[in-house]
């Protein structure tokens, strides 16, 4: 048992699990995308980014990454990464790489909203609940503004119209 005067949900694609309980529905769309690294004798020396595959090509340390669009499903649904063997299918035609450094491609969850905003700030109706998540597709670029941005709001900082826009009210 743990007792706090606030407690905050920053559980990406799980948080609405976590907050239907307490009687908090987030209308969150998952999406699962993919990635699997090759290995390569030569790697670009930047990000390539092919149009007609969709697709995304990047140098990494295990490799040359290769990443695709999402798919909206299921948390038990089987996995189904057919847009990356398209892409991996295309790229081969223009890209000399390896074979695969991973047996699976890695699969992952981004909790996206319908407006594809986050949701940062406190919860109206149950005081001391605040949340931070739902990045989608921008969890590593929107993190640590959203992190600075809800300290603030913690803190105490005057709603505007960038808080207003990502609080968790305008789902309520």
């Amino acid at each position: 048992r743990l007792a706090t005067e606030n407690i905050v949900i920053a559980l990406g694609a799980w948080s609405p699990s976590l907050l239907r309980p307490l009687g908090v529905s987030m209308p969150m769309i998952r999406k699962r995308g993919y990635h699997r690294h090759y290995k390569a004798d030569r790697l670009p020396g930047r990000p390539l980014f092919d149009v007609a595959a969709a697709a995304l090509y990047c140098p990494m340390s295990q490799g040359l990454r290769l990443t695709t669009g999402a798919e909206i499903a299921r948390f038990a649904s089987t996995k189904t990464p057919w847009q990356l063997a398209r892409a991996e299918r295309m790229a081969r035609e223009v890209i000399d790489f390896g074979e695969a450094v991973e047996p699976e491609p890695w699969a992952g969850w981004r909790p996206c909203m319908p407006d594809m905003l986050p949701v940062v700030g406190a919860v109206p109706k149950i005081p001391g609940l605040w949340c931070n998540f739902g990045h989608g597709h921008q969890g590593f670029t929107l993190g640590p503004t959203s992190a600075r941005l809800f300290s603030e709001l913690a803190g105490g900082r005057a709603e505007d119209q960038v808080t207003q826009a990502v609080s968790p009210v305008r789902y309520l």
